[in-house]
């Protein structure tokens, strides 16, 4: 009896859980974020400051717009905070069709998001390796320069490893949507095509040598549908999601 009275006492006190509406404005608040985010931080920085093999030019731009580079970085280090929100908001939007499943969707982009924390790890060594500190004056610039393009190279791998569980991710949401209709069936189908491409894109950089001969169509395969997708599925889960 006293150990009723206490929880009884205890219940009232304990915070509701999140409701699915919150959580999917949660979530496409957050959709909204990385999505301004990504295009200054990949596209505005790393895609314009970056001169594939040309170590020198690619040091002489980062030296020139050292803090366009490291707002780039900040952008990408919101990303890896915001993601871990997504993340979370999307399991509780879709725990209500299939707890099971909606928590293996959450694991994936977390662990995606994972691989873009250590991926920053590099931007962060670029800027060290071209900082022109004492301790590395005994260093040749142009060996210097090397070694920051190379940084930014393991930048590219591992992020692009951790985009095929975004990949994956993106397939799961996809059949969540599909096989339980709580958003359009058409998005779920949307969402699997962008997760294919992401995944076919990281196994063509592996498996290709000459992958750069082919940059252009891969790069629209994974964008048209990335951007189709994700801004359909960011604006259904401000307007309708966990209705």
């Amino acid at each position: 009896m006293a150990a009723t009275s206490v929880m009884s006492d205890i219940r009232p006190v304990l915070a509701p859980d999140t409701s699915p509406r919150r959580a999917a404005i949660i979530a496409g608040i957050g959709y909204v974020v990385l999505f301004v985010l990504a295009i200054y931080a990949n596209f505005v920085v790393r895609e314009g400051l970056v001169v594939a093999g040309d170590a020198a030019a690619t040091a002489a731009n980062i030296r020139g717009s050292e803090g366009l580079f490291r707002l780039g970085l900040v952008c990408f280090l919101i990303i890896f905070i915001v993601d871990v929100f997504v993340a979370w908001a999307l399991y509780i939007v879709f725990r209500v069709a299939n707890r099971d499943v909606s928590l293996l969707g959450a694991w994936l982009r977390i662990v995606y998001t994972v691989f873009l924390g250590v991926a920053i790890i590099f931007f962060y060594q670029t800027l060290q390796l071209l900082s022109g500190a004492d301790f590395l004056a005994v260093i040749a610039a142009a060996e210097l320069e090397a070694q920051a393009l190379v940084a930014l190279d393991s930048f590219n791998s591992t992020w692009l490893v951790g985009l095929a569980a975004f990949g994956v991710h993106l397939v799961v949401m996809g059949y969540l949507i599909i096989t339980t209709r709580l958003a359009p069936k058409v998005l779920g189908y949307v969402l699997v095509v962008s997760g294919v491409a992401y995944v076919v894109d990281t196994i063509a950089h592996s498996m290709l040598s000459n992958y750069a001969e082919y940059a252009l169509p891969f790069t629209i395969m994974v964008a048209v549908p990335s951007i189709l997708a994700e801004g359909w599925f960011g604006l259904w889960l401000l307007l309708k999601g966990g209705k």
